[in-house]
Parts: C-alpha cells; sequence; structure tokens
C-alpha cells in the first residue's frame, strides 16, 4: 500500500541525522484513471540542495513537485517529506488574496497562529528582502508578474519553509524580473531552505542548481550534479533535450 509520511526527528525537534534526506520517494507510481503519471519514480533530497527538474512538456515535472508537496497521492510506493507547514509552494501563476501587498503576507503569517506583533515584524523583513518594501500598500492583483512572483516569494520567505518548490516561477517574466526572482531564490537557499525548482529555462537551471533531475515520460531518466548533466548527458533523451 502507498503510504505518505514526515521525516524522522530527533527529540530536540531538528533532523536527527544531517545526512538524513529531506525527500524520500521509493519506488512510487502515480496514475489517473488508465494513465500513468509517474512510473517507479525514486529520489533522495538533502538538506541545502537545489535541484532543477528539467524536461519536456508532459514529462512529469509538475506531477513530481505535487507529490513533494501531497497534491498527488502515491498509487503505490512511499513518500517521505515535509508536513505542509514546512513547505511553499510557488506557481507559475501565482495565487494572490484580494488585499494589499503586505496583508497577503500577514494573512500568511497569522494563518500560522503567529502573534499581530511577530507577524507585522517578519512581514516587514520578507517585503524588503523581496524588493517589495515600497508596494506594501498596493493592491496585490495590480502588480506586474514580476512583482506578483517575488509577493508568492515573500510569502514563502515569511514563514521559513524547510523546502521550498517553485513550478516555472519565471516563465513569461521579463529578464529583469527573472534576475529579480532568482536572487531571492538563491538567497532563501543561503538561508537554509532546501529547493525544488522545475523550469524549462535551461540557463537558470546552470545558474541556480547543483543537481539536475532530467524526466520524460513520467521516469526519472537522469539524476546527476548539474555540470555533469550540461556537459556529459548520457542518454538519448537528455542529448536530444539539450539539442533542440
Amino acid at each position: 500500500m502507498p503510504w505518505r509520511s514526515r521525516p524522522k526527528r530527533g527529540s530536540g525537534g531538528a533532523m536527527s541525522d544531517a545526512a538524513q534526506p529531506i525527500v524520500a520517494i521509493t519506488n512510487v507510481d502515480v496514475s489517473m484513471g488508465s494513465s500513468a503519471i509517474l512510473n517507479r519514480v525514486s529520489i533522495r533530497i538533502h538538506p541545502g540542495e537545489r535541484v532543477a527538474v528539467l524536461g519536456a512538456n508532459g514529462a512529469g515535472k509538475s506531477s513530481l513537485l505535487r507529490l513533494m508537496n501531497a497534491l498527488l497521492d502515491p498509487s503505490s510506493g512511499n513518500v517521505v517529506a515535509p508536513a505542509a507547514a514546512e513547505q511553499a509552494l510557488i506557481f507559475q501563476r501565482p495565487v494572490l488574496l484580494k488585499r494589499s501587498v503586505r496583508d497577503n503576507v500577514v494573512f500568511a503569517l497569522l494563518a500560522r497562529r503567529t502573534t499581530a506583533d511577530v507577524a507585522n515584524r517578519v512581514t516587514d523583513e520578507a517585503l524588503a528582502a523581496c524588493e517589495l518594501a515600497p508596494l506594501a500598500h498596493r493592491y496585490a492583483r495590480t502588480l506586474s508578474g514580476g512583482e506578483q512572483q517575488k509577493l508568492a516569494l515573500a510569502r514563502a520567505w515569511a514563514l521559513t519553509p524547510k523546502l521550498l518548490l517553485a513550478d516555472e516561477p519565471t516563465a513569461n517574466l521579463a529578464p529583469a524580473a527573472v534576475h529579480a526572482v532568482e536572487m531571492i531564490l538563491r538567497r532563501m537557499c543561503e538561508g537554509g531552505a532546501t529547493i525544488v525548482l522545475a523550469t524549462h529555462n535551461r540557463g537558470q537551471a546552470k545558474r541556480l542548481a547543483t543537481r539536475v533531475i532530467f524526466m520524460a515520460d513520467g521516469e526519472i531518466v537522469e539524476d546527476v550534479d548539474a555540470k555533469t548533466f550540461f556537459t556529459s548527458p548520457k542518454s538519448a533523451a537528455a542529448i536530444a533535450y539539450l539539442d533542440a
């Protein structure tokens, strides 16, 4: 039977072993009706890694992120991942509340039962870190695409997730906005977050990732360090992808 659980923890609440993976997926299949979404997926992701998930449309990149975030359940196999409160998922199109920029972040903190004083302080820090302080009182849904994505990241920054999942976070953004989002992602990783990024942007993967998971037809075809993937891909599918 498929199952899902959280990583084991020591008595102090921290990971019991620094080498223990933050995500462990073992022999997972995901099916919807007669359609196979993910096939025989097994990966281990350790704290502090920056992982880019690459592949053509329909390869299974988004499904893999949703599996980690418990938005997809395994049909078979095992998934161990942080609890939802310890994760953040950034979508290609941010989901924003009908509130101000500032209130979008405050609301997320209050929903975690943070005190009002702490929520206000952390919100100010997150908006400053994501270069949104001057827009704090703007209506969130009037922001540009790049600004909206920065707001989604500011919300995640405020919640200090152990695992940040980003699904095509810079698709259709201007180069300046892409750079800004990448800088925020890099800072979050430097602050302790583990990042898994699904992207079509190979340059972005080269800039951000320490490791590449390459997918095709719902399967993991290659799982290597980023430099090796871009200089010496092994599979015909990866070679064709990089040559396209």
